[in-house]
């Protein structure tokens, strides 16, 4: 295990979900000796009445588990779970990356698991998280806008909703973060690692595909041409443009 890194305690609570006990325990003492509180399921059969009941302020998910995968349970939560999920995944399948981020997941992190790789990605979650709520409830500047809308799409900062044709779109909160960011930077490209820092606050690898990922199932949401996408536009070798024209 890495060395311990000293912080203060945030009173976080992780639910890690992983049938590796080995692995888990070392896991949670890496976690609790950083200021996490941390408890353990290691049956998915359990999970979603566990991710139900305690409302975890994060779950780590493993892929494969005894009794349900991680894909089934992670879709079967996320009616009533709106925290973070961090999904344990094989870093060479990136099926399973795609897929677990289409199920809803927010991460993912490759096996064998580097506990201050997971300690930086949980936190950066939820200081994102933090920083929404504290958004929220703060009075808006004059500069900066709330409410955005191009035609008949809206997109409510505050409410955390967007609307298309006067009905709302469903999107996960990953998904809500990605189309504020690039629909409140209207008419400029946006770079992979632009888009990667802001929403993530780690450095961009080169490698994850999350952020295609998220832009694809977006897309149609808001009308927009998965094939031949008008208002979210890729730009080659630079990013994603979001046009505030489409």
């Amino acid at each position: 295990m890495d060395c311990v890194e000293q912080t203060n305690n945030e009173g976080w609570r992780i639910l890690i979900v992983e049938d590796d006990e080995r692995l888990a325990d070392l896991t949670r003492e890496y976690l609790e000796s950083n200021g996490l509180t941390v408890t353990l399921e290691s049956h998915g059969g359990q999970a979603v009445e566990r991710i139900k009941n305690e409302q975890p302020d994060l779950v780590v998910l493993d892929l494969m588990l005894p009794g349900e995968d991680g894909l089934s349970i992670c879709r079967r939560v996320r009616p009533f779970f709106p925290g973070p999920i961090i999904m344990l995944t094989a870093r060479t399948d990136d099926l399973d990356q795609v897929l677990g981020l289409e199920m809803g997941a927010d991460d993912y992190v490759g096996k064998p698991v580097k506990p201050r790789v997971l300690l930086a990605r949980i936190r950066a979650l939820l200081r994102r998280v933090s920083e929404n709520a504290a958004s929220a409830k703060e009075p808006e500047s004059a500069d900066e806008p709330v409410r955005l809308q191009f035609n008949d799409l809206i997109v409510d900062r505050a409410m955390r909703e967007a609307w298309l044709n006067d009905a709302s779109i469903d999107l996960t909160s990953a998904e809500f973060d990605l189309l504020w960011l690039l629909a409140s930077s209207a008419g400029r490209v946006l770079s992979r690692e632009e888009i990667f820092t802001a929403l993530r606050g780690i450095e961009y690898d080169g490698q994850d595909r999350s952020i295609d990922v998220r832009v694809s199932r977006i897309r149609p949401k808001i009308g927009d041409d998965p094939v031949h996408p008008r208002r979210i536009k890729t730009v080659r070798s630079k990013g994603y443009l979001f046009v505030k024209e489409a």
